[in-house]
């Protein structure tokens, strides 16, 4: 499960070869959330709010490389870093 980006203790990572619909993992300090690339919403699982609040506002405004990298995962290509919130 490559990790794809990480900023503020946030770790996004995805799964080769998963399920759709097309989503990521979010990590923050022990909880666990499945996120929808297409709206950035919690499937799954529970972040506290901040982080989630952040966790969504990356996911769309990386939405566009977070479904190549979706596609590639489908693949078993190689993923992409993505800047985070916090790259200059």
């Amino acid at each position: 499960m490559p990790t794809i980006a990480y900023f503020y203790g946030i770790a996004i990572w995805m799964y080769f070869r998963d399920h759709p619909p097309p989503h990521l993992f979010a990590t923050y300090s022990g909880h666990e959330a499945n996120v929808s690339i297409e709206s950035g919403d919690i499937i799954a699982g529970h972040l506290p709010a901040n982080a989630a609040r952040l966790v969504k506002q990356w996911v769309l405004a990386h939405r566009g490389e977070l479904e190549d990298n979706w596609q590639r995962a489908r693949a078993s290509r190689p993923l992409i870093k993505i800047a985070g919130l916090d790259d200059d």
